[in-house]
């Protein structure tokens, strides 16, 4: 009988004791061994995972096999991705080629087993994702592509691979069947297309549609009217998206035209005149127009949002590449050119922007906003004030807005503090930094017209230290240390709004040709470090901010000087060398003891992430490297919140927070996808959009989350 223990089943193969002990002979016929036959051991059958308690890679499978018999006719019709596929910096054409070269040709011959490559068209692959991978595990830098094989294409232009192509099968990490060639346009497309549909449907089913939003409806003849606060990235998104649906959209900006701005900023780095209302921070496509203009975003590359909001700055004018480039930017001199183009688009689609207007107040009708008050952000509080009613207000400001944060603590909407980074920016060559990534290939990067990118980095820790609160009773805590906004071939730049503060930021253009490397390095503060300076309330963080732009002005003398620090002194808690390196900061910098700038536990945290930060990076501590402060304005110090379902405020109906300075993105591409998704949720609210777009533009992310 079998014997069952812990799943296991023990079975004696009716095995007697006498024959418990078997002999074998070896080559010497004389010579026996006794072996002792154990009784075997059988595991019980396996419980299979079933229904949400399978893994992905068991779902994946599952669908594989399920799907293994309806696409055998349609793998001749649609498209094989193929993945890691590496060439080699001497073979590749470089880092600006976007189309298949004959050594790309060959690694796909290889993951396709295809025995000639040279059979293969170029035209029928299509690269769609080109990345370029130097780290040091690698035997040698190379370039890493993702192509799609159009099979239609393949076969009209070589029909002798059909026979190869009909027996292709996937092969895991690297080869994988889409069925389709799923394309996403940009957003205004995508819209005017799903309205064309409609249009073709019956009108009873128009009617059906109309009725099931559950939402306030507007005659034919009457549209509604949106107020949007704010022309960076997720205003902008807002308002097209409204204006596309059929919305009556006025978007009101503090700041000036992107024309207007530029010459304002000019004045500010020449003659040291500051507009409060235009400069870095506002104005006409936001903080993020003079930046590096990253467009990275951990939402996901592959988002259906985020390829939407790409292909709609594409339409704008952005290069293609950036929906190819793994690490996709575009710099202050393409960004004020698309800016522009998205203005008169938007204008054209009947959108009436407010340049020079501020709005000061919210118009408030019980528990529902009515309108906006605005007046001329050049003039005084009092004068030239207007009145304007709307339907909804899509608040779009920047995380500098901190006089509108407290406009709406006037009118008791929920607004908290969360937690956000602060700390000093590092200045290095960029040769230095070339030699630190790239090695030998360092004098490929030739100021970014070479074959290999402008080196840059990207290094986080997290640091243990103590407390210096009384009430921590000096209890150990985590800190995590990272790089931010990391400006190769860039320069530092003013973000101040308000000549008595100083806090800077990093910015290149599309050619990052600079001498200098700039990079924030950044600790997390929360409401704990701002308890620590009698500092409690919704506002604690931006008073946070202000205490230390304050401090970093008298360390820097007035005039915008910006104090600086080798960080080899910072490291030594000194000030020896008071000759500094060359700075890209044009307003002036001045030697001064930054490790006496912050409290004592964000410096250590600082102190030791740049000495961890120096084991990845061997180099990164140098003499030339320089320290400027401060860097204050990582993120937005609060959030507005809003509701799941609506979007809405949680304490006004028809105020939708939305963006980086509401606390819900931080960068363009994140900001962008959630006014995207803040436009549709307010058309959906106000009765001209069904949610029939949501399976091509994806989901938004729940509300309370924020993913950068």
């Amino acid at each position: 009988m079998p014997v069952v223990s812990h799943n296991l089943t023990v079975s004696f193969n009716n095995c007697s004791t006498s024959t418990f002990y078997s002999r074998f002979a070896f080559r010497n016929p004389n010579q026996y061994v006794e072996f002792r036959q154990f009784p075997r051991i059988y595991c019980a059958k396996k419980a299979k995972r079933t229904g949400k308690l399978r893994y992905p890679s068991e779902k994946k499978k599952l669908r594989e096999k399920k799907q293994t018999k309806s696409d055998a006719p349609t793998r001749l019709e649609g498209v094989w991705r193929i993945s890691r596929l590496a060439v080699s910096v001497q073979d590749d054409p470089g880092k600006d080629f976007w189309d298949i070269s004959e050594p790309l040709l060959k690694e796909i011959a290889k993951i396709l087993e295809f025995p000639v490559s040279s059979m293969l068209p170029p035209e029928a692959f299509t690269v769609v994702r080109k990345s370029f991978d130097a780290r040091k595990l690698q035997k040698e830098p190379k370039f890493v592509y993702t192509v799609d094989m159009d099979v239609h294409k393949l076969l009209h232009v070589e029909p002798r691979t059909w026979e190869f192509i009909s027996e292709l099968e996937p092969k895991n990490g690297c080869l994988e069947f889409l069925h389709f060639d799923k394309t996403f346009g940009d957003i205004s497309s995508i819209i005017r297309e799903c309205q064309k549909i409609k249009e073709s449907a019956t009108s009873a089913e128009v009617v059906h549609s109309n009725h099931i939003t559950g939402s306030e409806h507007f005659s034919a003849t009457r549209k509604p009217k949106v107020v949007v606060v704010g022309s960076g990235p997720s205003g902008l998104f807002a308002s097209l998206v409204l204006a596309e649906v059929g919305a009556d959209v006025t978007l009101v900006e503090r700041g000036e035209a992107v024309e207007q701005r530029g010459r304002d900023i000019g004045a500010l780095i020449v003659r040291r005149m500051l507009q409060v209302e235009s400069n870095f921070c506002f104005g006409e496509g936001g903080a993020g127009t003079w930046s590096d203009g990253k467009l990275v975003t951990r939402t996901g590359r592959n988002n259906s949002s985020v390829l939407t909001v790409l292909n709609t700055l594409v339409n704008f004018g952005a290069p293609r590449c950036i929906l190819v480039d793994g690490k996709p930017h575009l710099g202050t001199d393409r960004l004020i050119p698309l800016l522009k183009n998205f203005r008169h688009y938007l204008q054209e689609l009947g959108v009436t922007i407010r340049f020079g207007m501020r709005m000061d107040d919210l118009l408030v009708n019980g528990e529902t906003v009515s309108g906006v008050k605005i007046s001329d952000s050049k003039g005084s509080f009092d004068s030239s004030s207007q009145k304007l009613g709307c339907d909804a207000i899509v608040l779009a400001v920047g995380h500098s807005a901190r006089d509108t944060y407290q406009m709406l603590l006037s009118h008791n909407v929920n607004v908290v503090h969360k937690d956000f980074a602060v700390g000093l920016r590092v200045e290095h060559p960029q040769e230095l930094i070339n030699d630190i990534q790239y090695s030998g290939l360092a004098n490929e990067v030739q100021c970014g017209r070479g074959k290999v990118p402008v080196a840059d980095y990207q290094v986080a820790r997290y640091v243990k230290g103590t407390d210096t609160s009384i009430l921590s009773n000096m209890e150990p805590v985590t800190r995590s240390c990272y790089s931010f906004c990391m400006c190769p071939g860039g320069q530092v730049v003013l973000t101040s709004t308000d000549p008595s503060e100083l806090c800077i930021n990093g910015m290149s253009f599309s050619r990052r040709s600079s001498r200098w490397a700039n990079a924030a390095l950044v600790v997390n503060v929360s409401s704990k470090d701002f308890e620590d300076l009698n500092l409690t309330g919704p506002l604690a963080g931006v008073e946070f901010q202000r205490t230390f732009e304050r401090k970093a002005a008298m360390m820097g003398g007035g005039d915008f000087v910006v104090p600086v620090q080798t960080v080899t002194d910072f490291l030594d808690n000194r000030l020896l060398v008071t000759s500094v390196p060359p700075s890209s900061y044009r307003l002036g910098v001045k030697p001064a003891n930054l490790h006496e700038l912050y409290p004592l536990h964000i410096t250590e945290a600082l102190q030791r992430a740049i000495s961890m930060f120096n084991e990845e990076l061997p180099g990164f501590i140098s003499s030339s490297a320089l320290l400027h402060g401060v860097e204050t304005r990582t993120s937005s110090p609060i959030q507005i919140t809003r509701r799941s379902d609506t979007w809405e405020s949680t304490s006004l109906k028809g105020l939708y927070p939305v963006g980086e300075g509401a606390g819900y993105a931080g960068g363009i591409v994140s900001a962008a996808v959630d006014g995207m998704h803040a436009g549709f949720a307010v058309a959906r609210n106000l009765g001209i959009y069904d949610s029939s777009l949501d399976s091509v533009v994806g989901k938004a992310q729940s509300v309370g989350f924020v993913k950068y």
